[in-house]
């Protein structure tokens, strides 16, 4: 139990040095991924002006469990999504998670359906 306050503070940690660099601007918005253990978030953001462009998760697409076929149905959802408000390129945030597993199939995804990053 005292392992995990640790982990998490890692995590804290990541997240905040990843979003030193990573910013959503109008031509280019943020795609944020938040996995948790049943589903899968994702967002795009532009953080100029504070506003969620676009967004898709396993709750919206109504699919259980967040493995990687919820993933990947979640990047094509969210790359769609994004098309429809005139969004081509993104700036990728993977929200201080390793680039595996999960995060790797929503991002391939939303590749194959058309976003660039």
């Amino acid at each position: 139990m005292s392992a995990l306050p640790a982990k998490m503070k890692r995590l804290q940690r990541r997240k905040m040095h990843i979003r030193t660099s990573i910013s959503g601007t109008t031509e280019r918005p943020r795609l944020t991924v938040r996995p948790t253990l049943k589903h899968i978030y994702a967002q795009v953001i532009d953080d100029t002006s504070g506003k969620t462009v676009a967004q898709a998760s396993s709750v919206t697409l109504k699919i259980t469990g967040g493995n990687i076929d919820a993933a990947k149905a979640v990047g094509k959802a969210i790359a769609e999504s994004a098309k429809a408000a005139s969004v081509e390129r993104v700036a990728f945030d993977r929200n201080g998670r390793l680039y595996h597993g999960r995060i790797k199939a929503l991002a391939d995804a939303a590749r194959e359906a058309g976003l660039e990053f």
